[in-house]
């Protein structure tokens, strides 16, 4: 069976439009999240980019970048403060200088036992199943995937056609 594209007629009210669910829903999640790391002294950006430290130490910026979606002129002001916060080392490649490689320094690790309440908390706080949560990241992965496709196309279609 072949799915055809929804067409819309008509303009749509703000409680039917996908990305005032998507704005509005993060919204709530940044506020959810922000007492919770305020106890840890770091933003939610911040917590991202320890999350991914945590689960890969050592990385690479542009890692970190393409992990976190982010561009370097974004990630490394934000590797600077941790940094200067003492939860992370920044240390220039002796093979390619242009490459600087993130490290979680001890105290940086030690961050990481307080995170796991951060994610009990939130997991309690959807008053959703484990397995449902998972469905729906899942779903917003292939959402976020397609419109960074669609949003890319364009871009690709300069580079071809200069």
């Amino acid at each position: 069976m072949v799915e055809t594209r929804p067409t819309i007629n008509r303009a749509l009210k703000i409680n039917e439009l996908l990305c005032f669910s998507l704005y509005s829903a993060n919204h709530a999640m940044n506020r959810l999240y922000k007492p919770l790391l305020l106890k840890m002294g770091l933003t939610y950006p911040q917590y991202l980019a320890m999350s991914a430290l945590w689960e890969n130490d050592d990385q690479f910026v542009g890692a970190l970048c393409e992990k976190l979606h982010l561009e370097s002129n974004t990630l490394t002001p934000l590797l600077k403060r941790l940094e200067l916060l003492g939860y992370v080392k920044r240390k220039r490649d002796l093979k390619d200088e242009r490459k600087v490689k993130v490290s979680l320094t001890k105290s940086g690790r030690r961050l990481r036992h307080e995170a796991k309440e951060v994610s009990a908390c939130i997991l309690d706080a959807t008053g959703m199943s484990e397995k449902k949560l998972l469905k729906l990241k899942k779903t917003i992965e292939v959402l976020r995937e397609n419109l960074t496709d669609t949003a890319d196309a364009p871009k690709q279609n300069e580079k071809l056609s200069a």
